[in-house]
């Protein structure tokens, strides 16, 4: 299995064929593929689903995946690495970093408002045109913006549901939604205040979390906070006290023996050792 590599901060290309099969590979990129017309299946980790044209798919560094087409196919693909996400502000590293961590890897066109999928195609189309403007390059990081917002609304949209007292036994999942959305922010994720965001009783909390998901509140919070800052490492060049910052750690040490107890591994020899594997 071949693994690409994109040099670029950003790519955007456009692939038309009627025979055009991508074989099954890996990137160390991050892949947004819009199909602008024809069928086919897409394959990702092992699992296949018909696409067709107005689909929009998120591809993840590692994820295995390929496409196979049917019916003569325009795919719109915009590609981009760790280096530019380094160059984005924080509220947009942030939206990206919710995209990443909330997507299932699984096949399948994230547009869950229809009213998206023309909005994404005339994104799609006008950075097609613009892709070759370097006098418009603002225009083009405007577009490419707007469409990781769509992307980030939707996902959004897909992993919520309004809101019902978890008392009721209907959905439990609404527990992890609010976990995720406030993992940078410690007096959130409190059990007494996530306990009050649902209406019930830090203890009623606790034990529901426990007998739905057969772990622990806390053990749930320590585990997805650890995988935040195992990507925040992988894909940014943000310094260690930053991210022991964003994510509520008093400072340095206090991360890096949060990080240690669970990867057997301080944060700067784990970085070190993803570039080390990555430059392979």
């Amino acid at each position: 299995m071949k693994v690409r590599n994109l040099y670029k901060p950003f790519e955007i290309t456009s692939v038309k064929s009627a025979s055009y099969a991508m074989p099954e590979h890996t990137n160390t990129f991050f892949e947004m593929i819009f199909v602008l017309e024809g069928s086919g299946t897409q394959v990702i980790n092992q699992h296949a689903l018909p696409y067709a044209a107005n689909k929009l798919f998120l591809v993840f560094p590692q994820d295995t995946h390929g496409f196979e087409i049917e019916e003569t196919t325009h795919f719109f693909i915009l590609r981009f690495n760790r280096t530019f996400l380094n160059t984005q502000s924080r509220e947009w590293r942030d939206r990206l970093e919710y995209i990443f961590h909330n997507h299932n890897h699984l096949p399948g066109c994230i547009l869950k408002n229809m009213e998206d999928k023309p909005l994404v195609r005339s994104i799609a189309e006008a950075l097609l045109r613009e892709q070759g403007t370097l006098k418009n390059s603002e225009l083009v990081n405007q577009l490419i913006h707007m469409l990781i917002t769509v992307a980030a609304r939707n996902i959004l949209l897909m992993n919520s549901v309004q809101a019902e007292r978890i008392s009721d036994h209907k959905n439990p999942n609404l527990i992890i939604d609010y976990i995720q959305q406030h993992i940078r922010k410690p007096e959130a994720l409190r059990l007494e205040k996530i306990a009050s965001s649902f209406s019930v009783s830090p203890n009623y909390i606790g034990e529901y979390f426990k007998a739905q998901f057969g772990h622990s509140i806390r053990d749930y919070i320590a585990s997805y906070k650890l995988e935040m800052i195992e990507r925040k490492l992988q894909y940014t060049d943000a310094r260690i006290s930053e991210i022991a910052y964003e994510y509520g750690f008093k400072d340095v040490s206090h991360l890096t023996h949060f990080f240690k107890k669970r990867k057997n591994s301080s944060p700067q020899k784990y970085r070190e050792w993803v570039n080390e594997t990555a430059a392979k």
